[in-house]
């Protein structure tokens, strides 16, 4: 097996829970830094790596893998992680869940899109927090709701971390960093304490790859 190398940016969600999941997998790899801020996800370089433009791009079995869900779902499949149930009804429920963030509260939070909110609203007095706290907020009391439909254990859906908790957690930093009300979550605010004790959690949080 060749080096395993991801493509990422140390506040990308996606890239968050990418790190996550090569953590639990228990797959050491080398760390390049794609700066959103300076635009090197429109360079030649890293478009050729992924015609998107986005991060993450991970490199592993001799395979360049794009979409940060697609590439848990190869190191589900391939490693053995256990994200999410066998049960067919069960894992699509947990599905669901971790979708209610990655795909419906993520992509209208990620940074190109806020930004460009800015700009369309001639850099309203605000903004892009207002536009931040707009959809997370009711994207995790959302979140909250469905959670009830699963038993109380450590994490999301069961007793170790699952898909859903690689997408919360890195939604909750972002809550965090756009001061999002928070009141009326505690099985979130529960299930993020618990992650925070955990290794997998801790060696891919943002402040342990931002620049120094």
């Amino acid at each position: 097996m060749g080096d395993v190398v991801l493509y990422d940016y140390w506040r990308s969600s996606a890239s968050y829970r990418v790190r996550i999941g090569l953590n639990l997998a228990g797959i050491a790899y080398r760390a390049v830094t794609v700066d959103l801020r300076a635009g090197e996800h429109s360079s030649d370089a890293h478009l050729e790596r992924n015609p998107q433009g986005f991060v993450p791009v991970l490199e592993i079995d001799g395979f360049r893998l794009t979409q940060s869900l697609a590439i848990i779902d190869y190191l589900d499949q391939t490693r053995g992680v256990g994200l999410l149930p066998s049960d067919p009804v069960e894992r699509a429920r947990a599905t669901a869940l971790a979708h209610s963030i990655a795909v419906d509260v993520h992509p209208v939070c990620n940074l190109s899109v806020a930004q460009h909110a800015t700009s369309l609203s001639g850099g309203a007095e605000g903004m892009p927090g207002d536009w931040m706290r707009h959809f997370i907020r009711p994207g995790l009391l959302a979140f909250e709701a469905l959670l009830r439909g699963f038993e109380q254990t450590p994490f999301c859906t069961g007793i170790r971390p699952g898909l859903a908790d690689l997408c919360l957690i890195p939604q909750m930093y972002n809550a965090r960093r756009w001061d999002v009300d928070l009141t009326n979550l505690p099985r979130i605010l529960q299930i993020e304490a618990n992650c925070a004790d955990h290794p997998a959690f801790i060696a891919a949080h943002p402040d342990a790859h931002a620049p120094t």
